[in-house]
Formats: C-alpha cells, sequence, structure tokens
C-alpha cells in the first residue's frame, strides 16, 4: 500500500471516529433534553418527591425504631449472663485454694519453736489471694477465646487478678502496665466522627458512656460491685466511637461464700456489626424499592403530566386565536379524570366557538336589519324637501315615522335578546305552578284592548291522584317562561281571524331528554285557527330575524320572537316545536306550536 492510500485511510478512519463521536453526543444530548423535560414539570417533581420522600421517611423510621437492636442486645445479655454462670462456676470449682481442712507435716511441727505455728499458707509461700490466676488462666482461655468475649474476674476487695486479653496462646499471664485510657487511640478522622454522631442520633435511647478503667478497682463498676454482694447485673453501655457494649457482671462463690466477680464484656463493635449488616440489608430493599418508585413515579408523571401539558399548551392556543378553531387533544378513552377533563375542554371549546360564530352571525343579522330601516329613512329624509305637494311630504313623513317605529322595535328585541343568556344565567330558578301563570296570561290577553275579537281559552288536564296539586310545577324563572307564552299566543292571534279562537293546553307528558332517557314533564300547547305554517319554514320560523306574514305589511315584526322562546325553552332544559293541525280530509285547520319543560321532583 502506498503512502498516500495509507494517509487516505488513516484519514477515514478519523473521520469515522469524529462521526461516531458526534453520533454519541447527539444521544447523550437527546437523553438529557428528555430527562430535562420530564423534570421541567412542576407536577413530575412532586410526585417524585413525595413516593421518594416516603420511602426516605420509611427508611429513616426503620433505621430509628429498628426492634431488631434492642432483642439483639437483649438476646445479648442472656448470652453473656449464660455464658458468665458457666465460667463462674468453672472458676470456683477448680481455681480457688482449698482452705477448709488443713495438711499437717508432723516433722515440721516438730522442729517448730515454742510460739510457732505451721499451717498450709506458711508452705504456700504467702499466697494472698483467694483465687490463684495461675490455675484459672487455661480455664478461662479455653471458655471465652472462641466467644470473642472479654472476660476479666476480680477477688473480693474488687482488685483485678486476670483478663483476658493479658492471656498468652499458652494460657500465660503477661504482666505489664496497661495504658492511660484513650492512649493508644488513633484522632479520630472527620468521616468517624460524623459516623459516630450519626449512629448516636439513630440510636433508640441516651446509654451510658463506656470506659475502661484498666487496672484500677474493679468497684468502680456497678455490675461489679453489684457481684461482689452476690447479685448478677448487667449494664448496656456505648464507648467513645458510639459502639455498644455489653457488660454482664457474676459473682464467683463457693459454699455460698463470694470468693471474686467475674465481669464478661463484648468487644467494641461487636453488636454493631450485625446491626449495621441489618441496617444495610435495610438500606438494599430501600434502594431497590427507590429506583421502582422512581420508574413507577415517572411513568405516572408522564401519564399525568403530558396529557395535562397538551390540555394547558393546547387551551393557551385557544386563548391567544392562532388558529380560527384549535382542538382540544382527545383524551376522552382514558377512564379517569384526565379524560374526563379532556372531555370538559373540548365541550366548552365547542361550545364557545359556536357562541363565537352565534355572535358574529347575530351580530351580521343585527347590521342587516338596521340597514334596511336606514336606508329607507335616510331616503325619505332626503327625499323630503324636494317633495313639491302636501300630499308627498305627508306620505313621506309616514315612511319616516314608520321605519323610526320600526327601529325602535329592532332595537328593543335585539336588547332583550343579547342579554337573555346572560340573564338566564343569573337567574335562580324557582318552584313555579304553571297553572297559575297560563291563568294570569289568559286572564291579561283577554282584558287587553286591541284582542281584536279573539278569544283566548286555556284547557287544564286533571291532575293525577296521586300527585294532587303538584302536577304542573316547574323549575324556572316565571317572567321568562310567561315571555314564551305570550309570544304564542300574540303570534297566534295575530294569524287568526276576528272573532276566532287561540287555545291554551296543559298536561303532563314525557320526553327523551338529551341523554337518551324518558323524562317526566310538562307541555304547554297554543293552538290557532290561522292558514298554518309552510312545509318549508317550520324550523325556519325560529330563525333570527326570519318573518313570512304575506297578509301584514312589511317592518311590522322583528322576527326575533320565536327564535327568543326557543333560547328561553332551551334555558330552562326544554323544547319548543311547531306544526300544523289537520282535519279528517288532510286539510289544514290550524298552527300548534308545543313547548316541553321538565317537571320539578
Amino acid at each position: 500500500m502506498s503512502v498516500d492510500a495509507q494517509r487516505d485511510e488513516a484519514n477515514n478512519l478519523q473521520l469515522r471516529e469524529e462521526l461516531a463521536q458526534k453520533r454519541r453526543r447527539v444521544r447523550l444530548r437527546r437523553f438529557f433534553s428528555a430527562i430535562g423535560t420530564r423534570f421541567s414539570s412542576s407536577l413530575t417533581r412532586r410526585i417524585l418527591v413525595l413516593n421518594i420522600g416516603g420511602l426516605v421517611a420509611l427508611l429513616l423510621g426503620f433505621l430509628y425504631l429498628n426492634q431488631f437492636r434492642a432483642g439483639l442486645i437483649e438476646a445479648r445479655v442472656q448470652s453473656l449472663q449464660t455464658q458468665g454462670e458457666i465460667i463462674a462456676a468453672a472458676v470456683a470449682a477448680s481455681a480457688t485454694v482449698e482452705t477448709d481442712s488443713l495438711a499437717v507435716d508432723p516433722e515440721k511441727l516438730l522442729q517448730l519453736a515454742p510460739g510457732q505455728s505451721y499451717g498450709y499458707r506458711d508452705e504456700d509461700g504467702g499466697l494472698e489471694f483467694s483465687i490463684n490466676p495461675e490455675r484459672i488462666g487455661p480455664v478461662l482461655r479455653r471458655l471465652v477465646s472462641p466467644t470473642r468475649t472479654r472476660a476479666r474476674i476480680y477477688d473480693r476487695d474488687g482488685y483485678l487478678l486476670i483478663d483476658s486479653r493479658s492471656l498468652t496462646a499458652r494460657s500465660n499471664i503477661l504482666r505489664f502496665d496497661l495504658p492511660a485510657v484513650g492512649q493508644d487511640d488513633k484522632p479520630a478522622t472527620f468521616a468517624e466522627r460524623w459516623w459516630t454522631q450519626a449512629k448516636r442520633w439513630f440510636s433508640s435511647s441516651e446509654l451510658p458512656l463506656y470506659e475502661d478503667i484498666g487496672a484500677a478497682n474493679g468497684r468502680a463498676y456497678p455490675e461489679v460491685e453489684h457481684a461482689l454482694t452476690g447479685t448478677a447485673t448487667s449494664i448496656v453501655r456505648v464507648n467513645a466511637r458510639g459502639e455498644t457494649i455489653v457488660s454482664v457482671a457474676v459473682p464467683v462463690q463457693r459454699f455460698r461464700a463470694v470468693r471474686g466477680a467475674l465481669l464478661l464484656s463484648t468487644q467494641g463493635g461487636d453488636i454493631d456489626k450485625i446491626i449495621a449488616s441489618e441496617r444495610w440489608a435495610i438500606f438494599r430493599v430501600f434502594l431497590v424499592s427507590a429506583g421502582v418508585m422512581f420508574l413507577l413515579s415517572i411513568f405516572l408523571a408522564g401519564t399525568i403530566a403530558g396529557p395535562m401539558r397538551r390540555l394547558a399548551e393546547a387551551a393557551d392556543r385557544v386563548r391567544r386565536g392562532i388558529k380560527s378553531r384549535q382542538e382540544i387533544p382527545d383524551f376522552t378513552d382514558r377512564a379517569d379524570e384526565i379524560g374526563h377533563l379532556s372531555g370538559a375542554l373540548r365541550d366548552m371549546t365547542k361550545a364557545l366557538y359556536n357562541r363565537i360564530e352565534a355572535i358574529e352571525s347575530f351580530a351580521a343579522d343585527v347590521a342587516h336589519e338596521l340597514k334596511n330601516p336606514l336606508t329607507s329613512l335616510r331616503s325619505a329624509v332626503e327625499t323630503l324637501p324636494r317633495a313639491k305637494t302636501e300630499e308627498s311630504k305627508a306620505r313621506l313623513l309616514d315612511v319616516i315615522q314608520h321605519d323610526v317605529k320600526r327601529l325602535d322595535r329592532l332595537i328593543s328585541d335585539i336588547s332583550d335578546a343579547s342579554r337573555l343568556d346572560a340573564e338566564l344565567a343569573r337567574a335562580d330558578y324557582e318552584p313555579l305552578d304553571l297553572v297559575k301563570l297560563l291563568t294570569a296570561i289568559q286572564d291579561f290577553a283577554n282584558q287587553a284592548k286591541n284582542n281584536d275579537g279573539v278569544s283566548v281559552s286555556l284547557d287544564i288536564a286533571p291532575p293525577e291522584p296521586a300527585r294532587q296539586g303538584s302536577d304542573y310545577f316547574v323549575l324556572g324563572h316565571d317572567s321568562r317562561l310567561g315571555q314564551i307564552v305570550t309570544n304564542l299566543v300574540e303570534n297566534a292571534r295575530s294569524f287568526s281571524e276576528a272573532g276566532g279562537n287561540v287555545r291554551i293546553a296543559l298536561r303532563r307528558a314525557r320526553a327523551l331528554a338529551r341523554n337518551g332517557q324518558w323524562q317526566e314533564g310538562v307541555e304547554i300547547i297554543v293552538d290557532d285557527d290561522g292558514p298554518g305554517i309552510p312545509e318549508h319554514a317550520m324550523e325556519r320560523i325560529f330563525e333570527r330575524f326570519y318573518t313570512d306574514r304575506p297578509n301584514q305589511g312589511f317592518g311590522q315584526n322583528s322576527g326575533l320572537g320565536l327564535s327568543i322562546s326557543r333560547q328561553i325553552a332551551e334555558g330552562h332544559g326544554g323544547t319548543i316545536s311547531a306544526q300544523n293541525r289537520t282535519g279528517p280530509l288532510g286539510e289544514i285547520l290550524g298552527a300548534r306550536f308545543v313547548v316541553w319543560l321538565p317537571a320539578a321532583k
């Protein structure tokens, strides 16, 4: 291979390595970006803190209130007491000097001068102790060494005879002066001091401090003092490093005579190692639980915070009006609060857009309806100065007067329709007796001066026996429900001939509600004897500003009455519809309007 080829190969290899490094950096950047996006949500952080915080509190409670520690110490105390009784019995049986029976040599007795005496004590070379350390050393070593327990034997006066730490492998006693307390201790590091303080924090109670008195008198230990009186005693202490030390003192006695005391104590850290291993096991379980809880919290936060964030962003876009009609994300397939919230926001947004479109359409219709009389009024006003005859001027003044009345009627109806929604939303519905309401409307309509000879009758179906007087009560606003009936009656009278009759009927009826279930209600029926309603106008008559009155002059009606009536009925949870009454041969006998309202419970 040539030098150029080798150089190209090296350059290609370097380029591939740089490209691989860039890809790794991009993956890491995307990973940390995804993590940052996850944790940017305060809801995610709160879920993590609450779940992990609960585990931490549980862990601290286990570490602080761990019953294993108290049980372990109690078991250790009982074990030391049993071990101490066994060792004390062995020491008393094999290591005490027998002074109750004396062996006397007759030859030595004859060699004594007058006034001298002979006994076992003189033959032993002035033995001072009731317990022989040389004889109990091997016994003590064999019994204590396997248990990692420190044993000390004190005589009846509290002086130290033997310490298991001073025994050699051959059970010989090492005799040397013990160093001062703490002299051979290394200075504790910061970590050791922190760990010692932490162990003290997690200690379930305040234990007395243990101090090694060395070769000093053993009566300084309360348990030794009690043992020399013949009572076995145990005490739990902690040393300067925070390690638990259990001490048990047992009397060494023979023939009920106390010859000394045996003090057994655990090595510093023996119990703490067992407790530490147990706590470490708990901590490992905590780490695994925390990891699982972390993943579950992330998943839970993702199923809550993610959809909530998308819903909030969509609602913000609706507020800013970025698009003409913004769709809210659909989570209605979820059977939880997120799904309910998504459905509610979607319905609210749909109703909002429908309301905006209705307002825009209403504004356009108002502008159109107001423009017609204004155009006619302006033409009449501009033509009036040019009129030459009194007849022309009178005709123009009639047009001006008619257009002014038409404008006044339109403005009044438009004002009433515009504030209807707000009034219905703020109104407090109360139980309303339709019998009294319809009776009052009938009396007022028959007493009106401009009734054109058209009478109004009222037919009320008898109530059911089980219901008595509660048959025709509804929840609603009396003035607005009265406006519905008044509009229908006036509309029927306008289509009736002189001497005609408008009939109002009231009865119970069931209807299919919006939720698909049948609901009990009340029907108000208004019939007239007019020409009826054209088939193409059955629904159009409820539109704003629509009128179909061939026998009435132009501009005599605003076309808002039936629209307002439907708006009021739907605001009360009811419906209004129109139909024609027909005879046996199919001929039209008149128009019929039916208003259904839900009955009060």
